[in-house]
């Protein structure tokens, strides 16, 4: 099985302390990630690094120069005790049409809901996506529509080249007709919910999960 998914759009590492995780993050691979701007009342921002082609990282984690929101962070950040991928994420050709696919072939990844946010240079980026707790173990992706937009990994990004991605799950067999519905597939093997990654950076190799 290629071990990168077809129709990845990004990753979603999200942690409780943004700037450490960064920080740890150039660390261990030797880049450094991009800002890439606030999520507005949400609580959250993000930076961003590119993995080659279309496809990049997004480090998510509370916004300190936020107030806090009405409801809970996305991603489940507020529950988190340290950096985990908790997410994925996958851009069809056709939003729409691939969830109404999806919902004929027995999984239904929620209606699609307008987002933005702005980049530190002022550029206004919008978005359409999924609900990401259509699946709550974050194993089947979540879908996105830069609707016309442009793409992060238009705006020179560093890149760290993604070599695999992988998960495990209690039953595997239960989320493979998930992924097929969506027309792409994991690395799945059995044991507790996860997903992990590998980068081919400066220092080598490194893992994260």
């Amino acid at each position: 099985m290629n071990t990168i998914p077809s129709l990845l759009d990004h990753l979603v590492l999200a942690t409780p302390d943004l700037a450490a995780t960064v920080a740890e993050f150039a660390r261990r691979t030797g880049v450094t990630p991009a800002p890439g701007g606030a999520h507005v009342g949400l609580g959250t921002r993000n930076h961003l690094v590119g993995l080659g082609g279309a496809a990049y990282l997004e480090i998510i984690g509370p916004d300190p120069e936020q107030s806090a929101p009405e409801g809970p962070r996305p991603f489940g950040v507020d529950g988190l005790t340290g950096p985990r991928t908790v997410s994925w994420a996958i851009c069809p050709p056709d939003l729409d049409a691939a969830v109404a696919e999806a919902r004929s072939r027995g999984h239904d990844p929620g209606p699609a809901h307008p987002m933005s946010r702005r980049r530190p240079d002022g550029t206004l980026l919008r978005w359409r996506l999924t609900d990401g707790a259509a699946h709550p173990s974050g194993l089947v992706p979540f879908l996105i529509d830069w609707d016309g937009s442009v793409h992060p990994t238009a705006s020179g990004l560093p890149v760290v080249p993604l070599l695999s991605v992988s998960a495990t799950a209690p039953d595997p067999a239960g989320i493979r007709p998930l992924l097929a519905a969506l027309g792409t597939e994991l690395d799945l093997a059995e044991g507790p919910v996860g997903i992990s990654f590998t980068l081919d950076t400066p220092n080598g190799p490194v893992s994260f999960g």
